[in-house]
Formats: structure tokens, C-alpha cells, sequence
């Protein structure tokens, strides 16, 4: 029986290990991806990627650059995506604005509050002129807050461009939406700029807790090995 506990012993000391090295592996990328946001979102604004350029954005190298694009909003209804912001639940609004390039762009205009999600609460913006200075965003496929998004019923949970533009009935879209700033959309509904670009960063404190439960797992294993010869009577 005492060695069923060492070989538990080690076999725990291992698995603690492991995830203490995986969560400074984790730290290293969370470190990396803070510095690549903060340097994006304060760089000046270059323009949206164009079709040339689809087939190789991903979020390594374009999430959370600063673009620029100007064209006309289409004159099409605007969709409703459910959002929980530091201002409460609520909806960000996106609407579908073509650029002067040729290619349509999802526009997130910003967060309404729940309570105020009529369309005659916000500015009108179907068929305007407009340039929208913002944060490139990857589309979010699927659905989110464990439900799917079901586009026949109009409920959205995800900014999930492609479904989105198909019942819209919009084409040539950008694989890709972009979040506009408060110069862009200054409020008061729906209010711009409220993109999430703060992460948190624990996994420091994780894997310090990970290698602790190492350490005392090697400890509880080494005090049965000793225990055990101590208790072993001489020949």
C-alpha cells in the first residue's frame, strides 16, 4: 500500500510540474500579446485590408491594428449582437458600410444598454458618407455565451461576420469587422471605443501555486520512501 502512495506521490509531483511549466509558457504569450496590442492600438491608422490581403489575416498579425476606412454605410438594418461591457449587458451595433474600394466592411458602431435598443434610440447612419477610424477585429464564427446564433429568429451572440452578411444579403465582405473609436462614434448612443484591450495576467501566481503543489508532492513522496526504511528492521 505505501508504494501505491509514492508512485501517487510522484505521479502528482509530475502532473503539478507540468502545469506550472505550461502556465509560464502561457505567461510568456500573454506577455507577447499584451505588448503586440498596446503598440496596435496606438500606432496610426492604416487602411482596412482589402480582398489581396483576406486569405492571410489572422490574429497574430492584424487583430487589434488601428484602420481606417471610408465609403457609405448601406441603407440595410443594423444587427443587434449581444455584449456584457463595464457599462452593464446590452447590444453592439453593426452595420455593413461599403468603401470607396469596393469591398464592404461590418462596422461595429458601438454598445447600446438593453433597455434601449430601438433603432430610434441611436443615430442614423443608413446611406451616409462616413470615415470610421477603429480597431480590426476576427470575425467570431458560431455563437457565444453558450448559445449558437440563430439568424432566422434575429438573435445574434456573436460578431459572426459571414452570418451576418449572408441575411443581410450583403457580399463581398471583409473577413473581418472593425470596432470604431469615440472620434468616430462619440455617443452618446451607440457609443464607440469601448473595445476591450486590457488582459489579465495571473499566470504568474498560477504556476508559483502549480510548483508549491510540486514541491509538496516530492515531499509527501521522499517522507514515506524514508519512513519505510526507518521502519525496515537490520538484518
Amino acid at each position: 500500500m505505501r508504494l501505491v502512495f509514492v508512485a501517487g506521490a510522484c505521479l502528482l509531483t509530475l502532473v503539478c510540474a507540468g502545469l506550472g511549466v505550461w502556465q509560464m509558457q502561457r505567461r510568456v504569450w500573454k506577455l507577447d500579446l499584451i505588448a503586440r496590442v498596446d503598440a496596435r492600438i496606438h500606432a496610426p491608422p492604416a487602411a482596412a485590408p482589402g480582398p489581396v490581403e483576406w486569405p492571410r489575416i489572422d490574429a497574430a498579425a492584424y487583430e487589434y491594428r488601428r484602420v481606417a476606412l471610408q465609403g457609405r454605410y448601406l441603407d440595410i438594418p443594423e444587427t443587434l449582437t449581444l455584449a456584457v461591457t463595464e457599462r452593464g449587458p446590452g447590444f453592439w451595433v453593426l452595420a455593413p458600410l461599403r468603401t470607396q474600394a469596393g469591398f464592404t466592411v461590418l462596422v461595429n458602431r458601438g454598445f447600446v444598454p438593453d433597455d434601449r435598443r430601438g433603432a430610434e434610440e441611436r443615430r442614423k447612419v443608413a446611406g451616409e458618407e462616413a470615415r470610421v477610424v477603429g480597431l480590426l477585429r476576427l470575425s467570431e464564427p458560431g455563437g457565444g455565451f453558450l448559445r449558437s446564433n440563430d439568424p432566422a429568429a434575429g438573435r445574434w451572440y456573436s460578431r459572426d461576420v459571414a452570418a451576418i452578411a449572408q441575411a443581410r444579403g450583403v457580399s463581398s465582405v471583409a473577413p473581418y469587422f472593425v470596432d470604431a473609436d469615440v472620434a468616430s462614434e462619440p455617443g452618446p448612443l451607440p457609443q464607440g471605443g469601448m473595445t476591450q484591450t486590457g488582459f489579465r495576467n495571473t499566470h504568474l501566481v498560477y504556476a508559483l501555486t502549480w510548483f508549491c503543489l510540486a514541491l509538496m508532492s516530492a515531499a509527501a513522496g521522499i517522507f514515506l520512501v524514508r519512513n519505510r526504511d526507518e521502519e525496515t528492521p537490520a538484518a
